[in-house]
């Protein structure tokens, strides 16, 4: 995805798995709500410009399902982006012009992993009176069964893969042995 900066921010030290080209920022204490407002702090510290914050729960994302709601064209006359959650969350949160003082006003004190933090961000949202584009609804992985869901909903994908592998090593030996009890 062509983007002017990539920021990673993140609890810990990363690992082979980073590609080039990231800065990585350490995450800040508190929570979510805080660590959020945090990151589109940094962004904005670090030259502005539009910021999308993903979370890393929804590994069938792709590039394609961002290209065109990020596209320039479809910039314009936007000032937010959301990604809402199957299960009432959100997995993707963007700012045109993110600042400090915005990123506090829309996400301090919202309660975080209910089935109402989605409704509640685009309540505040819609109260700063930003226009936002909503991006597609995807299901972020909580728990084994949203793994399975989403494994099967991306089977090319490196997840899938390792879901499968997981899923054959473990429940499979486990099915097998009630089996034979």
């Amino acid at each position: 995805m062509p983007a002017g900066r990539r920021l990673l921010v993140l609890d810990g030290a990363p690992g082979r798995w980073l590609p080039p080209g990231w800065e990585v920022l350490p995450q800040r204490g508190g929570g979510l709500d805080l660590r959020l407002a945090a990151a589109f702090a940094a962004a904005a510290e670090r030259g502005g410009g539009p910021a999308l914050l993903v979370g890393m729960d929804t590994p069938q994302l792709t590039a394609r399902m961002l290209a065109e709601p990020l596209s320039p064209a479809a910039r314009v006359g936007t000032d937010a982006w959301y990604g809402p959650a199957a299960d009432g969350g959100f997995w993707a949160l963007g700012l045109a012009r993110p600042t400090a003082e915005l990123a506090r006003r829309l996400l301090h004190g919202v309660p975080m992993s209910t089935a109402h933090t989605g409704a509640e961000l685009l309540r505040r949202l819609d109260e700063a009176g930003l226009a936002v584009t909503v991006l597609p609804t995807l299901t972020d992985v909580d728990t084994v069964a949203d793994a399975a869901e989403v494994a099967a909903q991306a089977p090319d994908t490196r997840f899938a893969e390792r879901w499968n592998a997981l899923r054959t090593a473990v429940v499979e030996p486990v099915a097998s042995a009630g089996a034979a009890g």
